[in-house]
């Protein structure tokens, strides 16, 4: 399994992003996927997660302005992010595993029990 994301950039207060991750080696909806985001100094921290049955969680300081989704023709996985502050700045890191369907939620907040990892892709918002 592997992962790569693509689409960062620099953008300014209020701008708009979108992050997509291709995946190769596995089909996207059979897994767990999630995004994740690390900035200086800070933990990684689970921004979405969406589950092989389709269901999506959040992290609370995304709710409303990002969104997850997947296309299982190509493979890849996406994050549209709208409204971006300051504070969403980070590497952001798409993540894969096979948890059991159902169950994916409950990992948004453990990012060490993925196995599968992009490389990253920074993510700057400018005041």
């Amino acid at each position: 399994v592997q992962l790569g994301e693509s689409g960062g950039g620099s953008v300014q207060d209020g701008g708009s992003l979108r992050l997509s991750c291709a995946a190769s080696g596995h089909t996207v909806t059979s897994y767990c996927m999630g995004w994740f985001r690390q900035a200086p100094g800070k933990e990684r921290e689970g921004v979405a997660v969406i589950d092989s049955n389709g269901s999506t969680s959040y992290a609370d300081s995304v709710k409303g302005r990002f969104t997850i989704s997947q296309d299982s023709a190509k493979d890849t996985l996406y994050l549209q992010m709208n409204s971006l502050k300051p504070e969403d700045t980070a590497m952001y890191y798409c993540a894969a595993d096979l948890f059991a369907s159902g169950y994916c939620s409950n990992y948004i907040i453990n990012p060490l029990a993925f196995s599968y990892w992009g490389q990253g892709a920074q993510v700057t918002v400018s005041p």
